[in-house]
């Protein structure tokens, strides 16, 4: 590993060459069973044909122009998505962190436009936003605040899920102009909420005329078995992010409006020297013109309930398993101690997971998994486990 790289990753010792669908192979030729798919990014694998085609294709023609110009795979992505999502604007950038400070703008301008002259956000805690500034701090998290005091002004953070806290806030701050929540937390440890919750704060904001903000960058482009996870709940926010699966590991993001916030940027207000440029907006649109035609959204529902049931039954008697939360194929399974560990042991293995929130396994596998390979996860992981448990009982026991 190169000493020139600055330390702020701790990444686990091994460097992948080659993919092809859901396996990845090291510089030895270990081949891996790729269960987090780049924190789930690569939703259509490594090395999609479709993809690689269009890529390839598009580099021979144009790169780059900038937004100074009109680019036409641009203007097609945005009909594509807002289509999709039943919304109206879209703002092409480079990630999940640009797309977010993107909607954070939008609910700036649009508290100054109701004659607030500090307009509050509401965010949740356990989320993850971003590592910017502003979506450092409408993040959750202690941890990933620590040492870039001071932060921003201009958030009010309640508890993931819950309503009441968010009325009361409402009865004591008539600044408030906007909610931004995940459908469902990545980084927090992968927590469902109750099925009426996006029902609820859309309810909320209409009441209040708040714009209602979702952080799809990990939920969004077909992860959660539909386009979008909002649309499970039959709402439609008034702004939503993308990034990560979009590209399928090219980088772009994508903060869509609608309604008021669709038209609240002018000239000159935001912009992006990189966002929406050729090359990303064509593999943006080989990644969802590959998942309408493969039926991938309802593959994600199957793979769902073969997950589910899997789970299930290998984790069944262990008692440490405290919970197993499932929303297509975002999986969370939190175990009663820290597990992180766990990601270099399941290397050794060959297979890729992650640890977020300490003690919570999260699989995020590409969508394009086959049965086998679904089947495969299920049992490796939970051996995993199982064998973990095992030892820590050894240990106690010594």
């Amino acid at each position: 590993m190169s000493s020139s790289l600055m330390s702020n990753y701790a990444r686990l010792p091994v460097t992948f060459v080659k993919g092809e669908g859901a396996w990845l192979w090291d510089e030895q030729g270990t081949r891996y069973l790729d269960a987090i798919s780049g924190i789930a990014v690569c939703s259509l694998g490594h090395a999609h044909p479709k993809v690689t085609a269009a890529i390839c294709e598009q580099a021979h023609q144009l790169l780059h122009t900038s937004n100074l110009y009109g680019i036409k795979h641009q203007h097609t992505l945005a009909d594509t998505l807002t289509h999709l999502a039943g919304m109206e604007t879209a703002f092409f950038c480079n990630s999940g962190a640009e797309a977010n400070e993107a909607a954070l703008k939008i609910a700036r301008l649009y508290g100054h436009e109701q004659g607030y002259s500090s307009p509050k956000i509401i965010v949740t805690e356990h989320s993850f936003h971003g590592r910017t500034l502003a979506t450092l701090t409408a993040s959750g998290n202690l941890k990933i605040q620590h040492g870039f005091a001071p932060l921003m002004p201009g958030f009010l953070r309640v508890p993931y899920n819950n309503i009441q806290d968010i009325q009361q806030l409402a009865a004591d701050n008539p600044d408030i102009v906007a909610i931004l929540v995940e459908p469902v937390t990545g980084e927090g440890g992968v927590i469902v909420p109750d099925s009426t919750y996006l029902q609820e704060l859309r309810a909320l904001c209409d009441q209040h005329r708040w714009l209602l903000m979702l952080d799809e960058v990990q939920t969004g482009i077909g992860r959660t078995g539909q386009w979008f996870a909002f649309q499970h709940s039959g709402i439609l926010p008034d702004v939503m992010t993308l990034a990560k699966g979009l590209g399928n590991g090219f980088p772009i993001g994508a903060c869509l409006a609608n309604g008021t916030a669709a038209y609240l940027f002018k000239p000159g207000q935001h912009g992006s020297t990189f966002g929406g440029n050729p090359l990303a907006c064509r593999a943006a649109l080989a990644v969802i013109e590959t998942i309408t035609q493969d039926n991938l959204l309802q593959r994600v529902r199957d793979l769902e309930t073969q997950f589910t049931l899997g789970f299930q039954e290998q984790l069944v008697g262990i008692e440490g398993v405290l919970d197993c939360r499932i929303k297509g194929l975002m999986m969370g399974i939190e175990l009663a101690w820290p597990c992180g560990q766990l990601t270099s042991t399941a290397l050794t293995k060959q297979i890729l997971i992650n640890v977020t929130a300490e003690r919570v396994i999260r699989l995020l596998p590409p969508l394009i998994i086959n049965d086998a390979q679904a089947n495969d996860i299920i049992t490796l992981v939970s051996h995993l486990i199982r064998d973990y448990f095992n030892s820590a009982a050894a240990g106690q026991r010594g």
